[in-house]
């Protein structure tokens, strides 16, 4: 079947609705239907939002831009763990189909809400597959949005990377090693989704001696939101949570 339809990834930041780009707010305004993702849990699969308590990161920080009746939640398994579980599947089988039916019924533009970016750790990738698995004629774009590591480095004041430094951006669910090693290097080492793993990373920054150095974003954006050193006492974290571990410079300009 052949479509003029576009799937457009939209990063919409960390939580801040004025972090938005331009480009992002004037396509999420155009599109036929903006679409949010919420836990499987909460909605049925063609629900429009409504606002309330249940609606998720993506929906709260669009809601500036965007009006309700635009606006319709795709149920995820975004609280999964353990890879590509039945029940993880079956729900991007079910986004897929929910946007299948909108495409179908004469939507053109539509557009899918991530936090941060779309190509960072974003669950748009998956929904794009799996509608180009059910439309292969559907044109799938995207457009980039501020990353939480970016906001956590602006709003504590700590560059990111400078001169010869690299910088590593990790999920703590991929395990210790990984994350040891990247702060056993010569740059900045970023870790997202570190609640359940927070002690274990807390042991490794002080085994190396970068405990002091390390800072910790909790609600990024949000009511709540804690910015500021490592807690060595609060393991309670959010699941979006972001540690920011930077390089050591010793002298202006000597990673030059």
């Amino acid at each position: 079947m052949s479509t003029d339809a576009t799937l457009t990834g939209v990063g919409v930041g960390p939580g801040d609705p004025e972090l938005l780009t331009v480009k992002a707010v004037r396509l999420l305004r155009e599109a036929d239907l903006v679409f949010v993702p919420v836990m499987a849990d909460r909605v049925a699969p063609a629900g429009a939002a409504s606002p309330g308590a249940d609606a998720g990161r993506a929906e709260a920080t669009v809601r500036s831009h965007v009006a309700a009746e635009r606006l319709r939640r795709l149920p995820l398994a975004l609280d999964d763990r353990g890879g590509v579980t039945a029940r993880r599947a079956a729900a991007w089988d079910d986004a897929a189909r929910v946007v299948v039916e909108a495409i179908d019924a004469g939507a053109r533009s539509l557009a899918f809400a991530t936090i941060g970016d779309p190509n960072v750790y974003s669950t748009f990738g998956y929904l794009a597959q799996s509608v180009r698995a059910l439309r292969p004629a559907v044109r799938v774009a995207t457009v980039p949005g501020v990353t939480a590591m970016q906001e956590l480095a602006a709003r504590s004041g700590t560059p990111l990377c400078e001169g010869r430094e690299p910088l590593t951006l990790l999920p703590a669910t991929a395990g210790l090693a990984l994350f040891a090693d990247a702060l056993a290097g010569p740059g900045t080492v970023v870790a997202y989704k570190g609640w359940r793993r927070h002690p274990e990373l807390l042991a490794e920054l002080r085994r190396q001696g970068r405990l002091a150095d390390a800072v910790l974003g909790r609600s990024l954006g949000l009511p709540g939101e804690r910015i500021g050193p490592v807690d060595d006492t609060e393991h309670d974290l959010p699941y979006l949570s972001t540690l920011l571990v930077p390089a050591r410079r010793e002298h202006r300009g000597g990673k030059l």
